[in-house]
């Protein structure tokens, strides 16, 4: 879906933000730029923007991974700053003192419990997702065993003739199945 730009009524075609839109960074279109945003939203549930300032424009936009992100909080408890961990290396990323501009937008998905970052929607299935792949797994093994179940019990004596009574065998059988039905 192609973005607008419109200022009141009017649909801009010349302004910078059209541009930004259609190419943010020299790396991606716009397209692959949302798309990269979007994903880290679903998959992380927080999405973070950086925004390369030059002369007081915003030139470039970054969707920065948000696995390498860290929000800064002071002390009553609101975001000051964010931080970007990358191989070891960090960068601080602060609200400027003269024009007030913090170069990040963080984006976020409701969280229930928590003030700073987002709560995935993939974060919330994960325990059905878990079940879901495990039972795959087990089928899969199942189907690859020629749908036999991996274990049987056989008795044989020494002989090779079997020394169980037909009591013992009922007995066992029962035990099996109160054992491991």
């Amino acid at each position: 879906v192609p973005l607008d730009v419109w200022e009141k009524n009017e649909k801009l075609v010349d302004h910078p933000m059209v541009d930004l839109m259609t190419g943010p960074n020299a790396f991606e279109s716009g397209r692959q730029w949302f798309e990269r945003l979007y994903g880290f939203l679903q998959i992380s549930g927080n999405g973070f923007i950086e925004a390369t300032i030059v002369g007081g424009q915003i030139r470039e936009l970054h969707a920065l991974r948000p696995d390498r992100m860290k929000v800064i909080v002071n002390d009553n408890g609101w975001p000051e700053g964010y931080e970007l961990n990358v191989n070891g290396t960090t960068v601080s990323y602060r609200r400027d003192a003269v024009t007030g501009i913090l170069p990040i937008l963080h984006i976020t998905q409701f969280h229930p419990t928590n003030d700073h970052y987002g709560f995935s929607p993939v974060e919330a299935a994960a325990s059905a997702i878990d079940i879901h792949n495990a039972a795959s797994e087990w089928n899969k093994a199942l189907l690859d065993n020629g749908a036999r179940p991996s274990g049987a019990l056989v008795y044989k004596g020494i002989d090779g003739a079997q020394n169980l009574t037909p009591d013992q065998v009922r007995r066992l059988k029962i035990e099996l199945e109160e054992s491991f039905q």
